[in-house]
């Protein structure tokens, strides 16, 4: 049996590495699909300056996709050093998924990479094209595998215990799971919504440094665009699933809301306060009546259980959770009211000029990581004491490790990643502020423009590649 103390280091150990991974695939699926319509316009406009952009941000993600590999090996290990209990019971479910993941993802991602990112000039443009889709479309389709198995753990279904084993007995349920489409949806518009944010950032920084070519321009407007359609959306996306977290983890909702006891009649909103788990309250709380009942229910009077309602022993955190959550939707509104304005300033002309509105802009570009963060907490923490939600305590999933073991492994996590993610995203940083060549008007010269010229000009593989950072 796990102390106490092992179990929390182990918990922090588990959240430190997969906060670092998450980050990095919602940075590539949302840029793989960018690239895949950035090269899409340059066939269609044969305009140069898409295609310029495709290879400015192929290097942003190439940094982000091998980054997001690596620290994604490492949680696989983390399952049997940390938590052989839930390997030992749950891998019939949690490990064909995975597998299904690289099978159908990553192989595909893999396998066409190379041609996306060094194919310019060894194969046709068409050819090209389609190994830029199917990098896009593999990471959605990892997208996919993840968030199946991730959901399941939430709301677990198509199962039997057998000898204390969880089995798969229907693979269809498992996989379509009660909360899977609404996890899958809503972080599949929150890895778009990373991306368009990012993206922005770089535009903005680079008009408040004075360029403004026309791939800086389109840099920023398409961003926008991207964040006026997907945002509205997104928030959409979050109250369909609120729904469907209070109809099937109650305690989370409870937990989000700061609330303890069941008000017959409407459920007030606590718009802000302090959760106390001692004392089974919220302090300072500024409650606004039935706004609970409308937002969660979508009705006047809708009950929402309070945390009161379960035993003490089977409540999340409610002070991370009510905060994490928070934070998430304050990152959401402030999203909002950027693309809101962005919409208004391009109406009057004004997007490339308002320097109020770039430094926004760039003061937002991390916001859609904080978001996602916050989001990811709120939906791992809120399912507390559970790894598998009613079927097994994380106490019991954890493996039989110190304090030593955990803290020692632990501490050299914190030291490699800050040194190797560390370097990575500094790099990142780096491409960005040095921001997209052109090459528009040396090809007009030559008359190497469009899709499909200049490349069988040199004989095949004799042509040196641009190097990732120039």
């Amino acid at each position: 049996m796990v102390s106490p103390e092992a179990l929390l280091l182990a918990r922090w150990q588990f959240a430190f590495t997969v906060s670092f991974h998450i980050v990095f695939p919602a940075i590539s699926i949302g840029l793989a699909s960018f690239l895949a319509v950035l090269e899409g316009l340059w066939l269609k406009t044969a305009n140069r300056v898409y295609k310029d952009l495709f290879l400015f941000w192929s290097k942003i993600f190439a940094v982000g996709f091998g980054m997001g590999v690596v620290s994604g090996v490492v949680l696989s290990y983390e399952f049997g050093t940390n938590w052989s209990g839930f390997s030992a019971m749950a891998g019939a479910i949690t490990g064909p998924l995975l597998a299904f993941e690289v099978m159908t993802a990553f192989f595909l991602e893999a396998g066409f990479l190379g041609i996306m990112l060094f194919g310019w000039n060894k194969v046709g443009p068409r050819a090209h094209f389609f190994a830029t889709c199917m990098v896009a479309t593999g990471t959605l389709i990892s997208t996919f595998w993840i968030l199946s198995s991730n959901s399941w753990m939430q709301t677990p279904q198509g199962y039997a215990i057998v000898d204390g084993r969880i089995v798969p007995v229907d693979w269809l349920r498992v996989i379509f799971n009660p909360s899977f489409p609404y996890r899958l949806v809503h972080m599949t518009l929150a890895a778009f919504v990373v991306a368009a944010m990012i993206v922005s950032a770089c535009g903005a920084w680079h008009l408040l440094h004075g360029r403004r070519d026309d791939a800086v321009r389109k840099t920023f407007s398409m961003a926008l665009w991207m964040m006026a359609a997907i945002v509205p959306l997104q928030l959409l996306a979050g109250d369909a699933h609120g729904l469907n977290t209070r109809e099937h983890q109650p305690a989370k909702i409870a937990a989000i809301e700061g609330l303890w006891d069941t008000e017959h009649g409407g459920t007030s909103l606590n718009l802000v306060g302090w959760p106390d788990m001692k004392q089974e309250t919220t302090h300072f709380a500024v409650k606004v009546p039935h706004l609970g009942s409308l937002l969660l229910t979508h009705t006047w009077d809708g009950e929402i259980q309070g945390l009161k309602s379960f035993p003490a022993e089977d409540r999340p955190n409610s002070t991370i959770v009510f905060w994490s959550f928070r934070i998430m939707v304050g990152m959401g509104l402030l999203m909002l009211l950027l693309a809101f304005l962005g919409v208004l300033l391009r109406r009057g002309k004004r997007l490339y000029e308002a320097r109020w509105f770039q430094w926004f802009a760039l003061l937002m570009g991390p916001s859609g990581l904080v978001a996602l963060l916050a989001g990811w907490v709120t939906t791992e923490a809120g399912r507390q004491p559970w790894v598998v939600y009613g079927v097994l305590r994380t106490q019991d999933a954890a493996s039989p490790v110190t304090v030593d073991q955990v803290g020692t492994s632990l501490m050299i996590f914190i030291l490699v990643y800050t040194v190797v993610f560390g370097t990575g995203i500094y790099y990142m940083l780096k491409l960005m502020a040095k921001g997209p060549d052109l090459h528009e008007q040396a090809e007009i010269e030559t008359g190497d423009t469009g899709p499909g010229r200049g490349r069988f000009d040199h004989r095949p593989l004799s042509r040196p590649t641009d190097a990732i950072d120039e």
